[in-house]
């Protein structure tokens, strides 16, 4: 297996080096499929896992949309308004949330429950687990309600082409996509579909929630993850720490020479 992957990074495997990025969508399917294998007791165990893989190049810096300018972009997303306020509110990949089935969506709890991955493949989708292979409940905001489409049978795709199948991943940056046009339409630069994941956990880290929350929510497989990935994100928190203690020490003043907290009353 390792020997697999290697034959298709360096270009033995069709003659053609490929990136990163291909590899590793490469050995996430086929790796989804064999632990499908060994739940179902058809191998002893994955050979696709503890290999060493690739890294991707880490950008230098994320893109984040503003909540106004998330809200501009799902506007002028027409029908796709509701998949785009999704990725850009839950920070779910592209390929969880057009996974979705309308039964996996909680409105009593607004908790949706994240099993399954579509991951597109040349022409194919191909479905399987989420990428660190691990099941996980994620919220979503109470007035995504009114954009959702609950009422569709419970094995429905939540988000499906007018056939009723898989959604195709819009091209990056490429004027023709439909995601392309919304961020002319709406004024931002043009970006990635998953720049909305970025853009909610921006929106998570500005509403407060600390590094655990972000990390469950987005499915990263640790904290250190987490913040290696958004480390400009949490560098704020530094600020709202010192804003924090300045709001608890209102009304009392330090002492520097004795090291002693003073009531101001007691002046």
């Amino acid at each position: 297996m390792q020997a697999w992957v290697l034959s298709i990074s360096n270009g033995e495997f069709d003659g053609k080096k490929k990136s990163p990025s291909v590899v590793l969508r490469a050995h996430g399917v086929l790796a989804s499929l064999l632990d499908d294998g060994v739940k179902a007791h058809k191998l002893a165990f994955n050979p696709a896992r503890g290999i060493e893989l690739p890294r991707k190049p880490r950008k230098t810096k994320h893109e984040y949309l503003t909540m106004e300018q998330l809200l501009a972009v799902a506007e002028a997303s027409g029908v796709y308004k509701p998949l785009v306020l999704l990725l850009g509110l839950t920070g779910l990949r592209w390929g969880e949330a057009i996974g979705l089935k309308v039964k996996d969506v909680h409105p009593d709890k607004h908790r949706i429950d994240v099993y399954k991955s579509a991951t597109q493949v040349g022409s194919q989708i191909v479905v399987g687990t989420p990428k660190t292979h691990e099941i996980r409940t994620v919220m979503y905001p109470s007035a995504l309600d009114k954009v959702l489409d609950l009422d569709k049978p419970g094995n429905a795709l939540l988000f499906e082409n007018q056939r009723g199948g898989y959604l195709k991943h819009p091209k990056a940056r490429t004027g023709g996509s439909w995601f392309a046009k919304a961020c002319d339409a709406a004024r931002v630069p043009r970006m990635t579909i998953h720049d909305l994941r970025h853009t909610a956990a921006s929106l998570m880290v500005a509403s407060g929630a600390n590094v655990k929350v972000v990390q469950r929510q987005l499915g990263h497989a640790s904290a250190s993850m987490t913040l290696d990935v958004y480390a400009d994100l949490f560098d704020d928190d530094l600020d709202t720490v010192r804003e924090r203690l300045d709001s608890q020490l209102f009304g009392h003043i330090l002492d520097t020479f004795s090291g002693k907290l003073i009531q101001k009353s007691d002046k």
